[in-house]
């Protein structure tokens, strides 16, 4: 029996990597799926790639609300309302020792991760109040919420924001019947992590994929995560099965923190 039958879910950041991955698992258990990314044309390649009349690309730039708005009503206006899930997946991440941030990093990082999970976050659950939705609304945290790191101070904050975040609005929204939870990956293997390797190569000293293969290598479960390794806990967040889970940020990071 498919879990997310006759859903609706809007996911950020959909486009590529995790995102993707939890719109394929989504539409395999019977969802609707809003593809929403500031990379329209590839949001418009992967709907077609995995859903077709299953999945919808819509242009969003989380950091504007009238983009957020008007993302929305365009997934109204093609018959994918009312929202009855959203995962806030679109993320930055950057990394810099604590004497050498600059401002306009830290302000793009919070104003994608926490200026943006919370405003569609709040555009969503308007709707799903408005409608009378039971809905679920997931956050994309992380084991790097759970902890400072030496080179990773904003990142870091931004996603201890969202696990605080997650905690306010699963109080408040669950009297709408609004459950509101959080997934907390660890290192998850994909293209970004080309990206993320960049920065530790220039601030450790290290080769090219030298901090990759040491992170994979830490991990209690051997390897680093996939994005595969998240869509169970994305779908079971989304389903029925989590009725009565409220304000949790759930670890699923390969034994990389317990708490």
């Amino acid at each position: 029996m498919m879990r997310l039958a006759g859903k609706t879910a809007l996911i950020t950041g959909a486009a590529r990597g995790i995102g993707r991955a939890f719109a394929e698992a989504y539409i395999t258990e019977g969802a609707r799926v809003i593809i929403a990314d500031i990379d329209a044309a590839r949001a418009s390649e992967t709907a077609m790639a995995i859903g077709r009349d299953k999945a919808l690309a819509v242009a969003m730039d989380v950091t504007d609300r009238s983009s957020i708005d008007a993302a929305l009503g365009v997934a109204e206006s093609h018959g994918f309302a009312p929202i009855d899930i959203l995962i806030n997946n679109a993320a930055l991440f950057t990394a810099a020792p604590i004497v050498e941030i600059e401002e306009h990093d830290y302000v793009r990082t919070f104003d994608v991760n926490v200026k943006g999970t919370l405003f569609t976050l709040q555009a969503v659950a308007r709707q799903m109040i408005a409608t009378g939705t039971k809905g679920k609304i997931i956050n994309m945290a992380s084991q790097a919420g759970r902890r400072g790191e030496p080179l990773v101070a904003v990142y870091c904050a931004t996603k201890a924001a969202v696990i605080s975040m997650t905690q306010s609005a699963g109080l408040d929204l669950i009297k709408h019947g609004i459950n509101v939870n959080a997934i907390s990956p660890g290192v998850v293997d994909g293209e970004h992590w080309d990206g993320v390797d960049a920065f530790f190569a220039k601030y450790e000293n290290k080769s090219p994929g030298q901090k990759k293969s040491e992170v994979g290598a830490a991990v209690p479960f051997g390897r680093m995560g996939k994005a595969s390794d998240l869509t169970g806990m994305a779908v079971f967040l989304a389903s029925s099965e989590s009725d009565y889970i409220v304000a949790q940020t759930y670890n699923v990071d390969g034994g990389q923190w317990m708490s």
